[in-house]
């Protein structure tokens, strides 16, 4: 139940970073604003997600994760109630950057909380879990915005996603046990090591730290002692190749409309379920991932980004066909999301388990949109047509599987299993080890 809570806060914020682009023209049409400023509502959120995800969590890095995690979705009440009643412009754009700076944290914490509460050979699984609210909400998030705000207002979408945030802050207070978000930034080898669970709930928050956790010495987690971990080099080859990833997918995907409609001959109308249809091989994409990465981390994740530059370029090739566009928008959800858990899990392992890796994968992931996102613009200006942000996002996401080529030789274990010594194994050892013993 509570892998469940935390999807539920999932599916919260994923809603709030997604609705709006379905709800542009009523807000900037009630808070008089151009288009283009309306536009920031969504890039000033993304920005804050990559800023916010590595900040919030750092200046945090000393406090139990169960009552932070709580915290972080007490603020993203917040950010949408001031949406929910932004009497000016300004003030909704504020609305959306507090809501942001729960994002990455949350996600970045709460992969951490989600694998202690199973046992090691399915952390994968349990983070996979935890993000299928984000996936849904990446279905249903742009009809649901859209559904709601024409028939009660814009506002009206924001009061219902501050309804489900206080849902899911309440699920995770009762449902996710204290043991699971104890104090430190030992991963689940610091929950469950030395000591099995017990180690992290009683006074065990120390044997757990002794029996792997990284960087934390009785529980305390330093910012100091978790920068550290940021010297494994597997750690940069994760985040590299998590940013390649997701900006060779996103770099594409930012400009799918116009592809449908410009290339693929659908008409407007047709976009609204053709995205439904990739936000469901996002869902497909999350599960698979996370049982693959689960059997085999580092095999599913080269498998995974081969078929995303597959994809991405046969799609280029074939964008002017309708059932074609179909199938290929469908793989490229599931391949693009398939990295997902295998990704966290990785470099969590790599960095000894400290919370701020987590949330570091995720700023990576958003600085790798906005890179795709650029670059996927800049060919289309250059007159390339709008197919050939498929093609930009192949090359990119081929130069991720390359890092992730390297990554994988570099690493200990072949790749099987996601515990402390997983798909990162020694690697993930010495990194604990290293971090816990220069921490003092």
């Amino acid at each position: 139940m509570g892998l469940l809570a935390l999807a539920l806060g999932g599916l919260g914020i994923g809603l709030t970073e997604f609705v709006i682009a379905g709800l542009l023209p009523q807000v900037s049409g009630d808070l008089n604003v151009s288009t283009a400023a309306a536009g920031w509502l969504i890039s000033g959120y993304a920005l804050t997600v990559a800023v916010g995800a590595i900040a919030v969590t750092a200046t945090t890095a000393g406090l139990s994760q169960k009552p932070l995690l709580v915290a972080l979705l007490a603020l993203f009440v917040a950010g949408n109630l001031l949406s929910a009643l932004a009497p000016t412009y300004g003030v909704m754009l504020l609305g959306r950057v507090v809501a942001a700076l729960c994002h990455g944290s949350f996600f970045g914490i709460g992969s951490l909380v989600a694998r202690r509460l199973v046992p090691p050979e399915r952390a994968s699984r349990a983070v996979a879990t935890m993000f299928a609210g984000l996936t849904v909400a990446n279905v249903l998030g742009v009809p649901f915005g859209a559904l709601v705000g024409e028939r009660w207002g814009w506002r009206a979408t924001f009061w219902a996603i501050t309804g489900i945030g206080v849902v899911a802050l309440a699920a995770i207070a009762v449902l996710v046990p204290g043991w699971a978000g104890a104090r430190g930034g030992g991963g689940e080898a610091g929950a469950r090591g030395g000591g099995g669970e017990a180690g992290a709930r009683g006074s065990g928050d120390e044997a757990g730290a002794r029996g792997g956790g990284a960087g934390s010495r009785g529980g305390r987690a330093a910012l100091r002692t978790q920068a550290r971990a940021f010297r494994s080099t597997q750690v940069w080859l994760t985040l590299t190749a998590t940013a390649l990833g997701y900006g060779g997918m996103f770099g594409a995907f930012s400009y799918l409309a116009y592809t449908f409609t410009r290339v693929a001959g659908f008409s407007s109308t047709d976009v609204a379920w053709l995205l439904v249809v990739y936000g469901s091989g996002l869902v497909v994409g999350n599960i698979a991932g996370g049982r693959g990465a689960d059997h085999n981390r580092d095999a599913t994740l080269l498998v995974s980004l081969a078929g995303l530059a597959t994809t991405l370029a046969v799609f280029g090739v074939l964008a002017s066909s309708r059932p074609a566009s179909v199938i290929l928008v469908f793989l490229l959800g599931v391949f693009g999301f398939a990295t997902v858990p295998g990704m966290i899990t990785r470099v969590t392992d790599a960095a000894g388990g400290v919370p701020l890796a987590a949330s570091a994968n995720v700023s990576a992931s958003n600085v790798g949109n906005a890179v795709g996102a650029w670059a996927g613009g800049l060919v289309i200006s250059a007159g390339f047509g709008y197919a050939a942000p498929l093609f930009v996002g192949a090359g990119i996401v081929a130069v991720g599987l390359g890092v992730m080529g390297v990554a994988a030789r570099g690493s200990v274990g072949g790749g099987r299993g996601t515990g402390a010594g997983g798909a990162t194994g020694g690697e993930g050892r010495r990194s604990a080890g290293a971090v816990e013993a220069r921490g003092s």
